[in-house]
């Protein structure tokens, strides 16, 4: 799991993108294990995985003949193994470099969304180089980047409603089932929603967990009942309140985590509008809903 620091950055990034802190800090931690950097020569550097397949692809001549010879190239994905350290896997990216430079970043996948080097034009950079240096000045240069690749795939609709098997295949791929992406992007999901919950501290705005108390609560105690979850509308974040929080979760394929943020809430809301309950929730509540 990432620091307190890595944490609030990559939340800094979530919250401009309308995303709960939770979701992107789950694709973060899933692609780079929970770590934003490796200390390899003296710097800290980000994570990177380099594809021997994707440099055999961009070399032609007399460098592919070289980078093959060295042990760096391949036509079949897979064949060129990763070194199990990040100086080792660095160590490589510069054999890669001294063939050729360009190829050999654009053949790297680059910090905690581990984003192709190749990408660089699609997304906006004015050069791979500039992708790296991206990547390499900051956790929030990294945030920035996976931020950028999400937008632009057009995943951020699917991030934001917990849909993580839409992400999963738009992010990791069409075999990302045999990997387990979106159980794991699920379970990280679950993992960072239970952290900020129990952290003690201030719930994030628009997250409610257990412990809480007041009319936010009551409202949605509100939607709970409406939804046809028997609980008492006290303003009291309970047991009970929890547990109709995680039926109702579970039922929408939603992480069961018990926690009420902006995901639950949205699919709350839609599961009553698609019920017809507004004008009828509205009268009850004595407020006006759009």
């Amino acid at each position: 799991m990432f620091d307190s620091k890595t944490i609030r950055e990559i939340g800094e990034t979530a919250a401009r993108l309308d995303l709960q802190p939770a979701a992107l800090l789950a694709v973060a931690d899933v692609e780079s294990g929970g770590k934003a950097f490796a200390r390899v020569n003296g710097r800290n550097e980000p994570l990177i995985r380099f594809e021997g397949h994707y440099f055999d692809r961009r070399l032609s001549g007399d460098k592919r003949n070289a980078a093959r010879a060295a042990g760096l190239a391949d036509p079949a994905a897979g064949r060129i193994g990763n070194p199990s350290t990040q100086t080792a896997r660095w160590a490589m990216l510069r054999r890669a470099a001294a063939i050729d430079a360009r190829a050999a970043y654009e053949s790297a996948s680059w910090g905690v969304g581990q984003v192709m080097g190749a990408h660089w034009a699609w997304l906006g950079y004015n050069s791979v180089d500039a992708l790296v240096a991206e990547a390499r000045r900051s956790v929030a240069g990294q945030t920035a980047l996976m931020a950028r690749y999400i937008e632009k795939a057009g995943l951020t609709a699917a991030l934001r409603r917990g849909d993580w098997t839409a992400f999963a295949r738009g992010y990791n791929g069409p075999d990302y089932k045999r990997h387990g992406y979106d159980r794991k992007i699920a379970m990280a999901y679950a993992r960072y929603r239970r952290t900020a919950a129990g952290s003690g501290s201030p719930p994030a705005a628009g997250i409610l967990a257990r412990g809480a108390s007041g009319s936010e609560v009551v409202d949605l105690q509100t939607l709970l009942v409406a939804a046809g979850h028997a609980v008492v509308r006290d303003g009291v974040y309970g047991l009970a309140t929890e547990q109709a929080v995680m039926r109702f979760q579970a039922a929408r394929g939603l992480a069961a985590d018990g926690v009420a943020g902006p995901l639950t809430m949205a699919a709350l809301s839609d599961a009553l509008s698609a019920r017809g309950w507004w004008r009828r929730l509205a009268a009850w509540c004595g407020r006006v809903w759009d």
